[in-house]
C-alpha cells in the first residue's frame, strides 16, 4: 500500500511500528509504574522533595532505580522540589527605568575621531 502511493518505507519499518503499537515496551511499562510511585512519595512528603531523596525513598521501599530516571520522569511528571533562599534580582527588566537620551540620533558613522 505504502510503495502505490510512492513512499519509501521498509516492510520491516512498519511491522516494528506495528509491534510497538500493539505491545508498549518494557521501558514504557516500568515508567507508569515508577510514576505512580514518584507521584505518591512527593505527595506524602509535603510536595517539596526532590528528585535526590525521591530516589533515595523509593530505594528504601526497595525499588531499584536510578537517579536519572527518577530526575527524567519528575520532569514528564512536571514535579520539582522546594528551593530553599530567595532569588536575587540584579537587574530590572525593560520598561521600568528612564533609558538615556540618544543624542546622535542613531548614526553611529563619524567622519574623524571624536567628531559626531
Amino acid at each position: 500500500m505504502l510503495t502505490a502511493h510512492d513512499c519509501k518505507i521498509a516492510p520491516s519499518t512498519y511491522y516494528a511500528h506495528h509491534k510497538r503499537q500493539a505491545a508498549p515496551s518494557a521501558r514504557t511499562v516500568r515508567d507508569g509504574e515508577l510514576k505512580e510511585l514518584i507521584q505518591r512519595a512527593y505527595d506524602t512528603n509535603y510536595r517539596v522533595y526532590g528528585a535526590r531523596k525521591i530516589w533515595r525513598e523509593l530505594n528504601r521501599q526497595g525499588q531499584v532505580v536510578a537517579r536519572c530516571t527518577v530526575e527524567r520522569l519528575m520532569r514528564e511528571l512536571g514535579i520539582a522540589g522546594a528551593v530553599r533562599g530567595r532569588r536575587v534580582i540584579t537587574t530590572l527588566p525593560g520598561g521600568q527605568v528612564e533609558r538615556a537620551p540618544d543624542l546622535l540620533d542613531r548614526d553611529f558613522v563619524a567622519g574623524a575621531p571624536n567628531r559626531c
